[in-house]
């Protein structure tokens, strides 16, 4: 029952919300976001979220 992986949920819903957030604000017609400043904020913290739920699912499996 150890070797079951994880994947923290408080990381997986941040990345969840920041991810339908982005695909929501792009334009696919003109290739640009509603709010580009916020919108660098979203991809900064969505990356972050990506970045801490690979390491958590690397040092699990690691165990």
């Amino acid at each position: 029952m150890e070797n079951i992986k994880k994947i923290n949920p408080f990381w997986g819903f941040i990345a969840a919300i920041l991810g339908w957030t982005l695909f929501k604000h792009f334009d696919s017609t003109s290739f640009k976001f509603a709010d580009p400043y916020f919108d660098i904020v979203y991809f900064i913290v969505f990356v972050v979220a990506i970045f801490f739920i690979i390491k958590d699912f690397k040092q699990q499996s690691g165990k």
